[in-house]
């Protein structure tokens, strides 16, 4: 796609279609953090009724609520409608029966998570399951007549009804452990596997205790921390599950590979891998209407948790498997299929969107459906596709492609932000290191003076392999950044997704090279193209990789910034790389190998061997359950600061992991960062 040399991201037309009163106020966290959040959508078989779970917040108790909505698509000018929405109960992943009356969703009405179902023209719901201890989710069969339950048990559990953790009333409070995984994201390993069940309905309720159907297969099925109902899959006729497992064993904390397993649903014969063959990793299995084939993405190299997704394809009589996208340098993020089989939708990313594209199956040739913005969810339809997308500027709502015709469905929050001024974003390019086009945005706060320059907040992505792309973010929002005056910068350096494999895994053994060039040159292009930035008046900010970045500029940039935010940053590559808990991510971005054996290689790019150039001002922020960037290394980070007699704070999240997402919480994050930035950059007020 041919892209302008600098082009406006704001003329998301049907990302911002919604008319609002005259312009009134910027955009704030508070305003952020009460939006509805839309998600997980659902459309019966005939197309009438559009049904998703929806988030309220709720800041007296400090977390999230879910509840259901649904939109009647035949009635010109409905509005959508709360379908199930308890106020003490979440109601999430809703899931259409065959008779596009039915709709099963997940609620924890009496504690425990369970499923249940309502017809969509409403009334009371019914239960359909009833598992002690909860289940982790769900997915109905085709015919509406089985149901595919995951849920935390001890490893081999034959059915549902067995305990979780066995306890020993006399034991002590340690925990003890013979292999790794110890902890995972931001919980201690209990012992427990999420594992798949069977249960058949009968008269609308799930009947027994379920049948395990991994045989003696040890792993997480769906995958931990994030995996969901995308990694499994039923056959179209309902006798077989397709599901996305790593199997687990000392040498876990250093695997990607996850396989594909095929099952039969009565659970009558052990699993069988079909990606036995790819020692890297295999996810996102999913079945063909018509019954014929499987998609799923893999990987190339093992250990390499961002490698190229390539959309595979197996015939299932046969077989025989092809590697659809193979010449296509994009990764695939999604996939779903078209009712007639011979269509694959997936999402990828592509210069810092994310759109949809079909995928012919019979001849691999790729067209892209939609251009601005970034779709977070796709359901086929006859004739197009319903989809969520949300940009920069807009969070979620739902869209109906019917040929080249896109269609606004929602604007769910439409009264939340009338009266607020969206920043313009505007893209540019330049030519950053090893002589590559890299890309970058710049969000301009609304009503900025001709004659005005904004200070500026750099902000750096994290992953390290990501994209500071055209999506909307609750925890690093740059419309709230531009709302409190700020101009944004962002730039995706080598090791950004979106650009081809090459450009993504430049990276490697380079982390502190090639990146630090391009934000270096593209700060500088920012400025000189952008008058209204300020720039002698700039703070850097990032997360993860860009904590780590935030460390790493201490050291070798150290006279450029009023002041620097570092959150969740590796500050020592040495105790990372004995501290994390994968593995698998610090090892293949230092060359591959542990640290004992090649420590030349984390110490090249390691910030604390560069203490001593530290003299920026500093804000750290940890989270205590952070297990992928442990806060010890925030705590060193300050100690480091302290002891050099820098200025510098620190925050502590007792109960965040290497993400902000409480509430409260959030609200906090952003008045210690924008009243950090405000102080060193001489800004005062929000």
């Amino acid at each position: 796609m041919r892209m302008l040399q600098a082009a406006s991201l704001s003329a998301l037309a049907f990302a911002t279609a919604c008319a609002v009163p005259a312009a009134a106020r910027q955009l704030t966290i508070d305003d952020v953090s009460t939006l509805s959040r839309a998600s997980a959508p659902t459309v019966s078989a005939d197309g009438r009724w559009l049904v998703w779970q929806q988030r309220e917040t709720d800041l007296a108790a400090n977390k999230g609520r879910f509840d259901l909505w649904r939109l009647d698509l035949t009635k010109k000018g409905a509005k959508p409608e709360p379908l199930a929405a308890l106020s003490d109960v979440n109601e999430t992943a809703p899931q259409f029966a065959p008779d596009g009356i039915t709709v099963y969703f997940q609620a924890n009405q009496g504690g425990d998570d369970n499923v249940w179902a309502i017809s969509v023209t409403g009334g009371v719901a019914r239960q359909v399951t009833n598992v002690a201890g909860g289940i982790g989710g769900f997915k109905l069969s085709p015919a509406g007549d089985k149901l595919l339950v995951w849920a935390d048990r001890l490893p081999g559990a034959p059915s549902l009804e067995q305990p979780m953790v066995k306890k020993d009333p006399n034991a002590g409070e340690a925990r003890t452990y013979d292999q790794m995984f110890v902890r995972h994201w931001d919980a201690w390993a209990d012992g427990t596997r999420s594992q798949l069940f069977v249960l058949p309905i009968k008269d609308g309720v799930a009947i027994g205790n379920g049948t395990a159907i991994e045989g003696g297969l040890v792993g997480d099925s769906p995958s931990k921390p994030f995996g969901g109902g995308e990694e499994v899959s039923w056959s179209a006729d309902g006798k077989t599950i397709y599901f996305a497992l790593r199997e687990a064993g000392r040498d876990e904390p250093l695997s990607t590979n996850l396989d594909i397993f095929a099952a039969p649903a009565d659970g009558s014969a052990p699993p069988v891998n079909l990606t036995d063959a790819n020692d890297a990793m295999d996810n996102l299995p999913t079945a063909s209407p018509d019954g014929k084939l499987l998609a799923w993405f893999a990987m190339a190299r093992p250990g390499y948790e961002a490698d190229r997704q390539v959309l595979m394809v197996r015939d299932l009589a046969s077989g025989n498997v092809i590697a659809l996208t193979k010449d296509w340098d994009r990764s695939i993020g999604s996939i779903a299929w078209s009712g007639d089989s011979k269509t694959i939708l997936v999402t990828a990313e592509d210069t810092q969107e994310n759109p949809i594209f079909a995928i012919d199956v019979a001849t691999g040739k790729v067209t892209r459906l939609t251009q601005l913005g970034n779709v977070s969810a796709v359901v086929p339809m006859k004739g197009g596709v319903f989809f969520a997308m949300n940009s920069l500027t807009a969070p979620d709502d739902f869209y109906a492609l019917k040929g080249k015709k896109v269609t606004r469905l929602t604007s769910v929050n439409a009264d939340k932000l009338a009266g607020i001024d969206m920043p313009a974003v505007t893209r540019f390019s330049f030519t950053g290191a090893n002589g590559d086009k890299v890309w970058g945005y710049a969000v301009k706060p609304y009503g900025l003076g001709d004659a005005a320059k904004a200070p500026i907040a750099l902000m750096v992505h994290g992953g390290p392999q990501g994209s500071s792309n055209n999506g909307w973010s609750y925890r690093w929002n740059p419309a709230v950044f531009a709302g409190a005056g700020y101009g944004l910068v962002a730039v995706d350096f080598h090791g950004s997704t979106g650009y081809g494999q090459k450009f993504t895994d430049a990276i490697r053994n380079n982390w502190g090279g090639w990146p630090l060039e391009d934000l270096k040159k593209g700060l500088k292009a920012a400025t000189d193209q952008f008058g209204w930035l300020d720039a002698d008046n700039a703070c850097a900010l990032g997360a993860s990789y860009g904590g780590y970045m935030m460390n790493w500029i201490e050291g070798q940039w150290p006279d450029r910034f009023k002041c620097i935010v570092q959150h969740d940053g590796v500050f020592d590559a040495r105790a990372m790389a004995y501290e994390t808990e994968e593995l698998w991510f610090d090892e293949w971005e230092h060359g591959g190998k542990a640290y004992y054996e090649d420590p030349a290689a984390f110490e090249k790019w390691n910030p604390v061997n560069y203490v001593d150039k530290w003299k920026t001002p500093m804000l750290v922020i940890t989270g205590e359950k952070d297990f992928r960037i442990p806060y010890t290394q925030g705590l060193a980070s300050f100690t480091a600061l302290q002891r050099k007699g820098i200025a510098s704070r620190l925050v502590v999240n007792p109960n965040e992991n290497h993400w902000v997402l409480k509430p409260r919480n959030s609200r906090q994050w952003y008045r210690e960062v924008l009243g950090w930035m405000d102080k060193w950059t001489a800004k005062t007020g929000n």
